[in-house]
């Protein structure tokens, strides 16, 4: 087998392929090298400059090997230690998930061999749209894996002035171009090229720069609410078994008594393994000494409403608030299980806690919290923009709760905070977010972490929180002014083709 590019070996396109996937891992949390992205898609636009459409296709599968490899293997902690399945087996899954993932940066290889890198423009805006299509593709394909995006990893640069505008997808967008127009420029080494493709990147850059202090949102109240996020740091082998039941709820009944009298008191995801209706001895007396001390609690526990025998993820908002709220995003597997009258009780991993779960109804109604209104989401949930953004709408928060176990000690809890960051950027509101073991955070309208929890601890994160008016442009119209300008951008570029060809003939 030859190599397409002159020069270039074919193990050595094999070693850079998955390198290529890995970079964009490097870029996002916990290590935050964000060039990473950038020279991600400069290597790869290189690796696919030349080739024919199949060997486009096994280079994007090895990139997608390499970025799932690499920035979504903390799956293999849900399998082997929490889902019981042995190391081989749980390898094996971990693998088998990874590599169907990366059927998707393959087929993206080969659509932009085959047919949008002959375009005019095609390698300079061609790459960085499909790429953008092809991470929205991402967040509904199959209910969606929206993890991993280029975007994320620019929360504190400078195009990061961007986001409020045009989210996730559209610092994407920038991230994708800037590293084709690096592969360009290092190509061309020519003046005119150079001076052509600096331009664009400074453009962009410099824009966000200015966009960055723009305030597109305003103070609901000058005065802040005050928020108690208590992290019980409950083991997951432990959480629904009937012997920890009581002892769990002396434990949060305890750390939260002293907590009344904040504006806000949140408790973890699924924080009482029990159901609401069940709970109600539990949570009644809570609730009445939250009314009286004027707080209002917060938080997840599993439901069954009244005349539904569907089971249901949920937040509710007791004391001084109101509201319940059923998660309509769940997690394959941990929530649910794809084709289960095939795999249900096949291993221990297809019978998780919590995976007989139902889908709440779309367009629920905001937490309140006295006077002001909270946009929820349940762990996964605030990794998909638009879910996030419709909520934001008619909210003055946002909170988050999660339980992120799940993930073990892993880059996993890390990443899912940097996505709830950018949630709080792309909407202009502060976002409260508590979890079971860590990483509880307050993060600013600005995307900024204001406090903290450090992770595996019992703790207490107390602080406060703003509630804001008004809407930025992202939140008012969410992705999909970006998506239209990809796939009309793409569109365009074809018909042009499609005309030069026809006037050559």
């Amino acid at each position: 087998m030859r190599s397409d590019q002159p020069g270039l070996h074919p193990l050595l396109v094999l070693l850079l392929s998955p390198l290529a996937g890995a970079l964009v891992t490097l870029s996002l949390a916990p290590y935050n090298f964000w060039p990473g992205g950038i020279l991600s898609c400069a290597l790869f636009a290189y690796l696919l400059s030349t080739c024919n459409p199949p060997r486009g296709f096994w280079r994007g599968w090895l990139f997608g090997l390499g970025l799932f490899g690499t920035g979504a293997s903390w799956v293999y902690v849900s399998i082997h230690e929490h889902g019981n399945a042995g190391v081989p087996l749980a390898i094996f899954l971990t693998g088998l998930f990874c590599a169907g993932l990366a059927l998707l940066p393959a087929v993206f290889a080969w659509l932009y061999v085959r047919f949008v890198r002959p375009l005019p423009g095609g390698m300079l805006v061609g790459f960085p749209m499909l790429w953008v299509l092809f991470e929205w593709l991402r967040s509904w394909f199959l209910t969606g894996f929206p993890w991993l995006f280029l975007g994320y990893a620019h929360i504190d640069t400078p195009i990061a002035g961007w986001a409020p505008i045009v989210g996730v997808y559209g610092l994407s967008l920038i991230c994708a171009l800037t590293g084709t127009c690096l592969f360009l420029a290092w190509r061309s080494r020519q003046g005119i090229a150079l001076m052509t493709y600096a331009v664009i990147v400074a453009t962009l850059w410099a824009g966000g720069g200015v966009l960055k202090p723009i305030q597109w949102v305003a103070l609901a109240s000058e005065k802040p609410l005050s928020v108690a996020i208590y992290q019980p740091n409950i083991p997951q082998e432990h959480k629904w078994e009937k012997s920890y039941y009581l002892p769990i709820l002396h434990q949060l009944r305890g750390a939260s008594m002293p907590l009344m009298g904040h504006d806000i008191l949140v408790w973890p995801e699924a924080a009482i393994p029990n159901l609401y209706e069940r709970a109600r001895p539990f949570l009644d007396p809570i609730a009445a000494r939250a009314r009286e001390a004027d707080t209002t609690l917060i938080t997840g526990i599993p439901n069954r409403p009244e005349g539904d025998e569907r089971y249901y993820n949920s937040i509710t908002a007791l004391g001084q608030g109101r509201g319940v709220y059923l998660k309509q995003r769940l997690v394959p597997f941990g929530e649910y299980v794809p084709l289960e009258n095939y795999l249900r009780g096949l291993i221990e991993f297809f019978n998780l806690p919590m995976s007989f779960q139902s889908r709440g109804p779309a367009d629920q109604p905001p937490l309140e919290v006295g006077t002001y209104r909270v946009a929820p989401s349940i762990c996964y949930e605030v990794v998909y923009p638009d879910l996030v953004a419709a909520g934001a709408r008619d909210a003055d928060l946002l909170i988050t709760i999660s339980n992120d176990s799940w993930f073990g000690d892993s880059i996993g809890p890390l990443q899912h905070l940097q996505m709830a960051q950018m949630r709080a950027l792309e909407n202009g509101r502060y976002m409260i977010r508590g979890t079971n073991n860590g990483v509880s955070a307050l993060i600013d309208h600005r995307g900024q972490v204001i406090k903290q929890s450090e992770q595996f601890v019992e703790a207490v994160l107390t602080g406060e929180v703003q509630p804001m008016l008004g809407k930025t442009p992202f939140g008012s119209f969410g992705s999909f002014p970006v998506i239209i300008i990809c796939a009309m951008g793409l569109l365009l570029m074809w018909l042009m083709y499609l005309s030069f060809w026809r006037e050559s003939e």
